[in-house]
């Protein structure tokens, strides 16, 4: 087994069953955990659609997003990140919190991870490094796969320098806001 050195950061999930809690993460080149008050929104207008919901964490990174989904009711959640250090943090934050129920940790790279045959689920979350320039490909993939539930919730995240890249047809951007040097939204499809 790796020791992985101490984590540089914390995380702190602000909602739910594990509201408070604060999960190590570890540095890593373009990880930057999605910030508590831009969690804040997202989750508040996650609410009427996040308990039961399959969700989607592409570019885990910390696993904020993921681990805040399941503290809030997600029966399942997905967490795909591609550097082995970090999916290795993710499973030990996993166990800190004891959540082994509806967890799915993969380490891949995202793109190339949906290329596999899709399952759809309600609620994904893309905030991929600012640098690597993926909602595009990503969004392309999502729907030529079949990873979109009818309905389902996608959250976008960029620099707030960068606009978002244009949706697929029959998706519709319902929120948008940007804080500080971020700017996410959510779609509907």
């Amino acid at each position: 087994m790796i020791k992985i050195k101490h984590p540089v950061s914390q995380v702190r999930i602000i909602g739910g069953q594990w509201r408070g809690r604060r999960l190590p993460i570890v540095a890593q080149p373009g990880l930057r955990p999605t910030p508590d008050r831009v969690r804040e929104t997202l989750f508040n207008w996650l609410a009427p659609t996040i308990t039961g919901a399959r969700c989607l964490d592409l570019f885990a990174g910390s696993g904020a997003l993921g681990f805040e989904a399941a503290s809030r009711g997600a029966s399942e959640v997905v967490l795909i990140e591609r550097a082995p250090l970090v999916a290795r943090q993710l499973q030990r934050n996993a166990q800190l919190l004891n959540w082994n129920s509806g967890l799915e940790i993969v380490t891949a790279d995202a793109l190339t991870w949906l290329a596999g045959a899709g399952r759809p689920f309600e609620v994904i979350f893309l905030d991929p490094p600012y640098a690597d320039a993926a909602l595009a490909p990503t969004l392309a993939r999502l729907v030529k796969h079949g990873w979109v539930a009818t309905g389902a919730r996608v959250y976008l995240e960029t620099s707030a320098a960068q606009e978002f890249p244009p949706l697929p047809p029959g998706w519709e951007l319902i929120r948008q806001k940007t804080a500080g040097l971020v700017r996410y939204g959510l779609a509907t499809v």
